[in-house]
């Protein structure tokens, strides 16, 4: 029914309907898929949520002497130096490693800091050569002080994941932060229906090259994020019944908002990155909004016992994203808590943010260069691996 260009000439002369994926879905209940497709031509989707395969790409700048980096540490958070003299890359989940009053610091608050424009302290051991005389190197830095300063994260935007619970006798502190004994609590990372690879379950509209709102920043879509597992189970609707797709990101952290990036910490596990991210969807039919249309009910996710240290974990079956919203479920007859990861607040409030900058004609839509490949199976490492013996 439309293209992208056609899409983007209505942006670039502020006619264009913009929804965001909830207005979308309510529409659909008050209409049809058909109605609905007929009246909106871009649905906005938003997430707010840890997700720790992220880090920034850092250029210092060269010093007089120069220096060949090999060793460098941010506000005490160690940054990987083995590429160019100056280059860095900071991890989201580097643990600080200076004193006590950093124990729960990283390398996701150090980003977060630049972001907001704050100074930060560099700390720097070089390799000496004949071009590189220099040794060492100590400065502070702001986003403002350095010339490339970007996100460029591995995984982000997990299409769906699973619920984690702790059938053991102890707590438990995991990446879902911690699970209460006996069966005490549920914690789910995904938000289901509102989530937005969800809402494109086999990756039709986006790929290579997609324009994303990233941190507040536009970014886009660079590659398959790390352990993306398209051939993962899917119902009927195609959602996936696991952890499947994922993405590689990028953008400028120099545009973008400390609010939509901050660094985290979970307890006894370490710290991390919380990131808003949207993305925009064009309405090019009515598949679009018909996957668009999904709710809560119809989407599922594993219920994982992580007391159970191995890569595999028995589950307690499959729980709809409905159920986890009530904010109880049934474990083997017995009520659970449960509570999300994500904030709802806040990925609602990116998918708004997204849509109003559409709707002023500040971003408009890309077509993928390449898509995103559909064939890529999981491969565990202990398939190849010797097992190691300690005597």
């Amino acid at each position: 029914m439309r293209t992208i260009d056609e899409i983007n000439d209505k942006i670039s002369l502020g006619k264009a309907t913009v929804w965001t994926i909830e207005e979308l879905k309510n529409r659909v209940k008050e209409t049809s898929v058909t109605q609905a497709t007929k009246e909106v031509d871009v649905i906005t989707t938003g997430t707010f949520e840890p997700m720790e395969s992220s880090g920034a790409i850092i250029n210092l700048g060269h010093t007089d002497p120069p220096i060949k980096i090999r060793q460098c540490w941010l506000d005490g958070v160690l940054a990987y130096s083995g590429f160019g003299a100056v280059d860095l890359y900071l991890g989201a989940t580097q643990v600080a490693e200076d004193g006590e009053e950093f124990r729960e610091r990283g390398g996701g608050h150090v980003i977060e800091d630049l972001i907001a424009g704050k100074p930060v302290q560099l700390r720097a051991l070089g390799q000496v050569t004949d071009c590189y005389p220099r040794a060492s190197f100590e400065t502070t830095i702001t986003r403002d002080t350095i010339n490339q300063f970007y996100l460029f994260n591995p995984r982000n935007a997990y299409q769906n994941f699973i619920v984690g619970v702790n059938g053991g006798d102890r707590p438990l502190f995991t990446y879902l932060g911690p699970l209460q004994p006996n069966l005490g609590n549920a914690v789910y990372s995904s938000l289901g229906a509102m989530s937005p690879l969800l809402n494109d379950p086999d990756l039709e509209l986006i790929g290579i090259g997609t324009r994303i709102f990233l941190g507040g920043a536009q970014g886009y879509i660079t590659w398959e994020g790390t352990q993306h597992f398209p051939l993962q189970k899917r119902q009927p609707n195609r959602t996936p019944t696991g952890p499947a797709a994922t993405l590689a990101l990028i953008g400028d952290a120099k545009q973008m908002n400390s609010k939509w990036v901050r660094g985290c910490y979970f307890k006894n596990y370490g710290p991390s990155l919380m990131l808003g991210v949207g993305i925009p969807f064009p309405v090019l039919n009515e598949t679009v909004v018909a996957h668009c249309a999904v709710s809560d009910k119809k989407i599922v996710a594993p219920v994982v016992d992580f007391s159970i240290p191995r890569r595999v974990r028995p589950t307690f079956g499959l729980v709809s994203y409905a159920q986890l919203k009530t904010g109880r479920i049934l474990i083997e007859g017995k009520p659970v808590r449960a509570a999300p990861l994500a904030s709802m607040f806040l990925s609602r409030q990116v998918a708004l943010e997204l849509k109003q900058q559409i709707e002023a004609g500040q971003f408009t839509l890309t077509a993928p260069v390449a898509p995103l490949p559909a064939d890529r199976v999981f491969l565990p490492q202990d398939v190849w691996g010797a097992q190691v013996r300690l005597e």
